[in-house]
């Protein structure tokens, strides 16, 4: 049996779940390249994300050709199979169904969007008088370690979609969903201005992989 052939013959026989991540990357990745097999392609790819999926997946298609034996072939089977992934969690949360009633759930909302990220992004999830989803949209994406809260382009965005209630969300890439000062502030800005206009700021979600930080839930909205 080819060596190529093996993760093939694998999953045929145990199922998909029973592959190794470099397994199921040498299935997209399909063949290898010159002095390398299928598999030692697929580590040395992971290896170059340092063993994490996201931080591979985070690499622009450019970055991806770059790499010796990736054209633009494989480059984009790989983003091709993210992307999926992504889409795939979007349609079957069903959270626009569902009335968002924990930071959890608003944390499950996000994780197609912020999963992996390796810089700041800020979003606003915009809710109905029952709590259902009206909607998201993101607000900035900035380097390694900042984002803005536009308060103005906020508010404008949840009385234009009708809004009762809104979540903010951004990430912290360093993993450390603690707030800083300057998040505290922002926060304490936007629950003012939506109080002005009778609005509900319900919630701000730090993200991070893995956990998350909830401002109602260490009661900050309480003053």
């Amino acid at each position: 049996m080819s060596g190529d052939l093996m993760p093939r013959e694998k999953m045929l026989e145990r199922g998909p779940s029973s592959l190794s991540n470099d397994e199921l990357l040498a299935i997209l990745l399909r063949t290898g390249s010159r002095g390398e097999s299928v598999l030692e392609l697929a580590r040395r790819l992971l290896d170059l994300g340092e063993g994490r999926l996201g931080n591979l997946f985070n690499m622009s298609l450019s970055r991806l050709q770059r790499e010796p034996g990736i054209g633009p072939g494989k480059a984009t089977g790989v983003l091709a199979a993210v992307e999926l992934g992504r889409r795939f969690f979007r349609e079957e949360s069903g959270c626009e169904r569902k009335s968002v009633s924990s930071p959890r759930m608003v944390y499950d909302i996000m994780v197609p969007e912020m999963k992996g990220l390796l810089h700041e992004e800020c979003w606003v999830i915009f809710l109905n008088t029952h709590n259902y989803l009206l909607g998201k949209m993101q607000l900035s994406k900035g380097g390694g370690c900042s984002t803005v809260i536009d308060i103005p382009l906020v508010v404008k965005a949840a009385l234009d979609r009708s809004a009762s209630a809104l979540i903010l969300v951004h990430n912290h890439p360093s993993g450390d969903p603690e707030p800083s000062m300057a998040d505290m502030k922002e926060t304490e800005d936007l629950h003012d201005a939506c109080k002005t206009l009778k609005l509900a700021l319900m919630d701000h979600i730090i993200f991070c992989d893995g956990c998350f930080y909830s401002f109602s839930e260490e009661r900050r909205f309480e003053r």
